[in-house]
């Protein structure tokens, strides 16, 4: 077989040599032990938690080295693609503090373009590129086509591929297909030429030299040591409108780019032994591979699951409608890869989380477990250590775009409104009351005349007529100058007056002697002046209200008594 004759039929317009093609994408000048990686998503929709995960991996993993992290987008299936996904994950992203050195990135219109030297950084522009390949393995005799005339083609289009393969036993048809395989590699130059004379379509498949019984060992970085396979499938490398598939282009496209370490999801596994051959056959060192287990969850029933595109958590776009913060989920995502991050947080409160030593030996080779609750505790242990000027700008952003209202009472008091982040704030044991910025409005609520309304009642066992007197007797002695000494002295003379325990040991001590305690009648009070049986210290609570609200509040309650 003349091989450079078929790959001249082939691919005619095709000129360029390999060795010419590697001089426009020379090394990188990075310093020792720099790591290049990538996020290299199809634009067909948001981004996933999953897509999140292994992309914070890499980024981890350039920026610590002193390393390039880029963005390449495998868009050459145009069937799948969504309209503004480019856009849309390039600025999901960058919310959840992934931010690109080099590769596809959003320019002065808005659109999608190249940042870098190593582009194009959409695959489906980089055609001609991927044709020096394919022609150049036609030439060695490691390639040939597979033609199929338009009517064939027309014909497998209409067919139900699902329908089909349920209706067929499983090994008849894996024989079919593998006789079919090795038939096709037999076609004569003669045919190659008749078959491009008629307008035939071709698809280029790898002539493959594995042997399935043989065992190929390999290293991978989370997996450690496995042995694959060797690949003996003729897969596809060019589909028959010469774009290529993922095997093909992810090999040229990771060498070109100087891709150093791949992160993607354990489900490729199977996939690893086309991709040791395609390197092997193109001369490429392959880069170092990491293939991460499945984010999970718990079911209803307790059993794990894959956390899918369906559920709640999945798509990053919900955490900002939920009101997470980006740090907070950037943290708690640190949690789930490095067993140790919270140990290391814990001693070092102060650090930003990108000056925690990602590790991947402390990667879990089993999977993490996606949970709501986990996340909450990290979001609230976070937000607690933040300024009220930082918690009240976000808050009053998110409120701004999902809840306007609100958004709107923040903006108009941004002195007042930041009072009240102030409650709680500080110290060794701040308040740890918000996990997203939507629990701001049930705890903060109150606060404002505009959104303040009395939800929780008072416990049937106590008198009205208490708790009537215990207001008015508030009232009468009630001063916005006095220091919280002083105050709750004054709703301890208030409890004596009424029965109740101003000393909480003598009431534990022996509380059928007493009607009630000073916890009680501070009950009263909140209740009057928050609308809940729970808030902040109350003492801060009227220091923020001010003395005329808090008159005004606990007049209405006596009078609805």
């Amino acid at each position: 077989m003349d091989y450079q004759k078929r790959a001249d039929l082939l691919f005619p317009k095709v000129t360029k040599t390999p060795i010419e093609v590697e001089a426009e994408f020379p090394p990188r000048n990075l310093p020792e032990g720099a790591k290049v990686t990538r996020f290299a998503p199809s634009p067909t929709g948001f981004v996933h938690f999953g897509g999140l995960f292994p992309t914070t991996i890499g980024e981890r993993l350039a920026h610590q080295s002193g390393g390039i992290l880029y963005l390449r987008i495998e868009d050459t299936d145009a069937k799948r693609e969504v309209d503004g996904a480019a856009e849309g994950l390039i600025r999901t992203l960058s919310h959840y503090g992934i931010h690109f050195d080099e590769g596809a990135v959003i320019g002065e219109d808005g659109s999608v373009c190249d940042k870098g030297a190593y582009g194009p950084y959409k695959q489906s522009m980089r055609g001609p590129i991927y044709h020096v390949y394919a022609k150049e393995l036609v030439k060695q005799g490691k390639a040939y086509p597979v033609f199929t005339t338009q009517e064939e083609l027309d014909a497998l289009n209409a067919v139900d591929k699902k329908a089909e393969i349920k209706a067929k036993d499983w090994h008849e048809d894996q024989s079919e297909q593998r006789a079919k395989m090795l038939e096709a590699r037999k076609i004569t130059l003669e045919e190659v030429e008749q078959n491009l004379n008629a307008g035939n379509p071709f698809v280029l498949r790898i002539l493959a030299d594995g042997d399935p019984e043989k065992k190929t060992p390999f290293t991978d970085l989370i997996k450690g040591k496995l042995e694959i396979p060797e690949n003996d499938e003729d897969f596809v490398l060019l589909k028959s409108d010469g774009i290529p598939t993922y095997h093909f282009a992810h090999a040229v496209d990771d060498h070109l780019m100087g891709t150093t370490h791949v992160i993607r999801g354990e489900e490729w596994l199977p996939s690893l032994s086309k991709h040791i051959m395609l390197f092997r056959y193109l001369g490429f060192r392959m880069p170092k591979y990491m293939h991460i287990a499945q984010i999970m969850r718990l079911d209803e029933n307790g059993n794990k699951k894959k956390l899918s595109k369906r559920d709640m958590g999945a798509n990053m776009d919900d955490y900002s409608r939920m009101g997470y913060a980006p740090l907070c989920v950037c943290e708690y995502i640190m949690t789930l890869l490095n067993s140790n991050y919270e140990e290391w947080h814990m001693q070092n409160p102060e650090k930003p989380y990108t000056d925690f030593p990602f590790n991947i030996k402390k990667m879990s080779t089993s999977g993490c477990l996606f949970d709501f609750n986990k996340l909450n505790d990290v979001s609230k242990n976070i937000i607690s250590r933040m300024s009220a000027e930082e918690v009240y700008s976000q808050v009053t952003a998110w409120a701004l775009e999902y809840d306007p209202e609100f958004g709107n009472l923040l903006n108009a008091a941004p002195e007042y409104a930041k009072e009240i982040f102030s409650i709680g704030r500080g110290g060794k044991k701040p308040r740890k009351d918000l996990a997203t910025w939507a629990d701001a409005k049930p705890y903060m609520g109150f606060f404002f005349d505009e959104l303040f309304a009395v939800e929780d009642a008072y416990e049937e066992r106590f008198a009205k007529d208490d708790i009537k007197k215990a207001l008015e007797a508030f009232l009468a002695s009630y001063s916005a100058q006095d220091d919280m000494n002083v105050w709750f002295d004054k709703i301890k003379t208030i409890a004596d007056s009424l029965g109740y325990a101003s000393d909480m040991k003598a009431y534990k001590a022996d509380p059928t002697a007493f009607g009630g305690s000073v916890a009680d009648v501070s009950m009263f009070l909140r209740v009057a002046v928050t609308g809940k049986l729970n808030s902040p210290d109350m003492y801060a609570v009227m220091q923020v209200l001010g003395e005329d609200r808090v008159r005004s509040r606990i007049k209405a309650m006596i009078a609805s008594l």
